[in-house]
């Protein structure tokens, strides 16, 4: 069970750091969900880490259920989401000079 979950939580608190860092520098969420709770939460980080929350009880629920290669292809996504953050962050930062 931990060897599913572990994967998930670090891609679930590296997707938090990846998020704040683009709300930090003025990126909107593309998620629109995420985006209403950021919106109506009392705080960006708030909101983001109740929906991180509810992400790892739908994981739990997965796991108890016997729905791993269902919790492997979510951890998949988000480590392309992440990777996607990550070159997004990059490419936008105004030291690199690329975007104007």
């Amino acid at each position: 069970m931990l060897n599913i979950l572990a994967p998930f939580l670090y891609l679930q608190m590296l997707d938090v750091l990846t998020t704040m860092a683009f709300l930090m520098n003025g990126v909107k969420e593309a998620n629109p969900v995420v985006r209403l709770v950021l919106e109506v939460g009392p705080s960006p980080l708030i909101g983001l880490l109740l929906m991180k929350m509810f992400a790892v009880a739908l994981a739990v629920y997965c796991v108890r259920r016997s729905r791993l290669r269902l919790l492997s292809r979510v951890n998949f996504f988000f480590a392309a989401l992440i990777a996607w953050n990550l070159v997004v962050l990059i490419i936008s930062s105004p030291l690199l000079g690329l975007v104007t």
